[in-house]
Parts: C-alpha cells; sequence; structure tokens
C-alpha cells in the first residue's frame, strides 16, 4: 500500500510539515490494522464483470515519472502532439496517433553545462506543461519557468518566481500567468517572457500542500486563496476584481481551520463553480462574484462540470454528482473510500477517476455505479486523467503514459 511520502513535503517549515502530516491522517488512509478508525479504513477493491475491456492505443514511459512526490503533472494535448514531463526534468513531446517520440528535453540541463563527471540534479518540475503560441510551458518548485518551442523542444525563454510553482499556469491574449505556493501571482508576455504585473497574496501559517490552478475567463484571472477565497484579478494589469469566500473555518485549531481553495476554479457560461477543502461546493456568478448557491461539500482534487452535472471526489474518496444549476446531489458513491482517488474525467457517458494502487474505475454517468476497471501501473495514478476528443491519456506516478480508447456500449434493446 502506498502512502504520502515525507518527500511530498520537502520545502517547507517544520510546523506546515507537522500540520500536512496531521492533517493528512484524516484525509488520506495508511493504515492496514483490522481495528482501524472505520473513518480511515482503505475500501479494499471487490470483484468486477467489466462491461467492456478498454484498448490501449499506445503506451510510452515519461522518464521516472515522480515517484513519491506531491507533483501532479499530467498529459496535455495540443499541436498533434502529446506533451508530458517527468519531475526531474525530462519533457517529451509525443506523435499523438502513433506515440513515436518526436523530441525530448531536459530541464535539469537546458543550458547542457553538466558534464560527464556532474550528477544529474532534479529540476523538481511540478506545474504544468500547457500549450499556447506554438509553446510549451512548464514550472518547477525552484520557482523557474520554461518556454520551449512546441516543434524542437528548444528554450525559447526562462523566467523566475518567488516560491514553488506547483499548478500549470494559465495563458490566454498572449498573457501567461504563473501562480506560487509562497502566494505570488505573475503575468509574463508569453512570447517574450518579459515581467507585466506581479500580485502578492496573503497565505495562511497552515495551508495544505497545493494551490489553485490559474483560471482565465473574459478578462479576468480566477484563482483560489488558502485562506478559503475565490479571487478575481483583471488579466491586463492584475487589479484586483471581486473576492467571494467558499471555505468555511471550523473547529478550535489552527489545522481544523485549514479551507485552502486548491481545485481550478471551472467556468461554464455565465457561471464558476469551485470547492473548498473543508468547507463549500459553491457556484458563483462569474460577472460579480455573487454565490447563487452553495452546499456543504470538501476536495482538493479537480472537479468536473459536463452538461448539467458536476462531478467531484471528496476529501475521502467519495464520488458525487450533483446537479449544475441547484446544486442538489444526483448519486453518490463511497467504494473508493480513502484510496486518494483523482478528481473525475468525463469521457462518452462515464466519469473516470484513478486511484493509489494504479487503477482506473469506470463510472456510469447516470446511476454512478462503477462498471469497468483498468490498471495503468502499480505505482499508482495521483493526477486527474487528460481526455480529448474521448481518448483518455493517464500517467503514473512512475511516468507509464497510456492512451486509452473506451470502447462505445450499444444496449442489448437497440
Amino acid at each position: 500500500m502506498r502512502c504520502f511520502d515525507k518527500k511530498i513535503f520537502k520545502g517547507l517549515n517544520t510546523k506546515k510539515v507537522l500540520a500536512i502530516l496531521l492533517l493528512s491522517s484524516s484525509l488520506f488512509a495508511c493504515s492496514s490494522n483490522d481495528d482501524e478508525d472505520p473513518s480511515t479504513k482503505v475500501a479494499e477493491l471487490t470483484d468486477l464483470d467489466n462491461a467492456f475491456d478498454v484498448e490501449i492505443l499506445w503506451d510510452r514511459s515519461v522518464g521516472s515519472g515522480v515517484s513519491d512526490y506531491f507533483s501532479r503533472i499530467k498529459p496535455i494535448v495540443a499541436y498533434d502532439k502529446v506533451y508530458s514531463a517527468s519531475r526531474m526534468g525530462d519533457v517529451i513531446a509525443f506523435e499523438k496517433e502513433s506515440g513515436m517520440k518526436v523530441w525530448q528535453a531536459d530541464l535539469s540541463d537546458i543550458n547542457n553545462e553538466r558534464s560527464f563527471w556532474d550528477s544529474r540534479i532534479s529540476a523538481l518540475v511540478a506545474g504544468g506543461p500547457i500549450a499556447g503560441l506554438n509553446k510549451i510551458f512548464i514550472g518547477t518548485e525552484n520557482g523557474d519557468v520554461f518556454a520551449l518551442d512546441s516543434e524542437t523542444g528548444e528554450l525559447i525563454w526562462q523566467a523566475k518566481v518567488k516560491g514553488e510553482i506547483i499548478t500549470p499556469p494559465a495563458i490566454d491574449s498572449g498573457i501567461l500567468v504563473v501562480n506560487s505556493a509562497s502566494g505570488i501571482l505573475k503575468a509574463f508576455d508569453a512570447q517574450t517572457g518579459d515581467e507585466l504585473w506581479e500580485v502578492e497574496q496573503d497565505v495562511p501559517a497552515l495551508t495544505l500542500r497545493g494551490i489553485s490552478t490559474p483560471v482565465v475567463a473574459s478578462g479576468g484571472v480566477l484563482v483560489g486563496s488558502g485562506k478559503g477565497a475565490l479571487n478575481v484579478y483583471i488579466l491586463e494589469k492584475g487589479q484586483a476584481g471581486w473576492t467571494t469566500e467558499v471555505g468555511e473555518a471550523t473547529g478550535s485549531t489552527e489545522l481544523q481551520r485549514v479551507i485552502d481553495v486548491d481545485s481550478a476554479p471551472v467556468v461554464f457560461g455565465d457561471k464558476v463553480y469551485t470547492i473548498s477543502a473543508r468547507g463549500n461546493l459553491v457556484a458563483i456568478d462569474l460577472k460579480s462574484g455573487r454565490i447563487l448557491w452553495k452546499r456543504q461539500y470538501s476536495s482538493y482534487r479537480q472537479i468536473a462540470v459536463y452538461r448539467n452535472d458536476i462531478f467531484i471526489t471528496n476529501t475521502s474518496g467519495h464520488v458525487y454528482a450533483l446537479n449544475r444549476i441547484n446544486g442538489i446531489e444526483r448519486w453518490s458513491n463511497v467504494e473508493l473510500t480513502n484510496r486518494s482517488v483523482t478528481g473525475p474525467a468525463v469521457v462518452d457517458k462515464y466519469i473516470v477517476v484513478g486511484d493509489f494502487e494504479g487503477y482506473l474505475h469506470w463510472l456510469d454517468q447516470d446511476t454512478g455505479q462503477i462498471v469497468s476497471r483498468h490498471k495503468v501501473d502499480s505505482s499508482g495514478i495521483h493526477s486527474t486523467p487528460t481526455v480529448v476528443d474521448d481518448k483518455m491519456y493517464s500517467q503514473s506516478r512512475d511516468g507509464d503514459l497510456q492512451v486509452i480508447i473506451t470502447p462505445e456500449i450499444v444496449s442489448a434493446e437497440q
């Protein structure tokens, strides 16, 4: 059984590490005692007759992956290629249909300065990749931002941000926005790497090991905060817009009052949906920041919005479907309790989540029933799968990247 490794907390001060370790004991189960607390017991998988067997289009290795570290690196699809990275610094472009390697760059020695005798030092890649303007952008825990040519992998520009970059940047209108764990939100000219503006956000003494991925919509940058709020900044200049409280601090200790908004907000039409690690799932009017409805769910994983549904996995690994219009729960599935379940990905008429043992689970969108299961890699799946054109791209902790096709199931009545 794979538990969170101490390496996840590298770079944090002792106070933060202790707090996160204590909090994680209630969020993630690592015990296997028969008399353990039911709230922390890891659900065992039951035998399942798969409704279908998936097709593996291709399977490739992306260096050594992220191992036991926190990094939620995930593959992206752009320019007819699939791009992904390893924590060590390998950035690889694959041909989308065949999986053939197009190029590979090494961010741990991007300027080719390492001699034959030097040991390789990890680039600590954790944020990205994302694509835009024929470039691939990646951030590291050292605060480095790299822009690579999407066709060749050549370094176009490099910049620095104060603090760790552990989520993908966002790009829109030629502006790249990077959020760091130190509270620095920084914008660059995506073509040149020139700094455009910088905002310093307050960061509580105790936070989860995670920050919100910035999202650009309607000329604004939406980003969650460690104080449990969703903030908006004007993309062009960085001026503050509205702020809406999402988390609700409860309890008497600092630990009990951790309310980070780490999940990336999801914009759907004129509304934005977001969730706190302790507090609420909320629907917010995009223009005014007014809360339209809120429900008591807690998560730090990515949420999915599809048609009139919202799909979430909470801090205990329970999967939920809610009506997007009013927040009313449609179904819940608790079969994956404490299995460190990823956020949900929508593919065809299913949602798919990964777990710490490397399984992907297909749940029926209408009922929440698990209908099929596929194992990618026993090292585990830490990042929400990427879905493009009904193909799913899933990368394990050890860097095993699979492109998976879900077969169409024809009803027996047809």
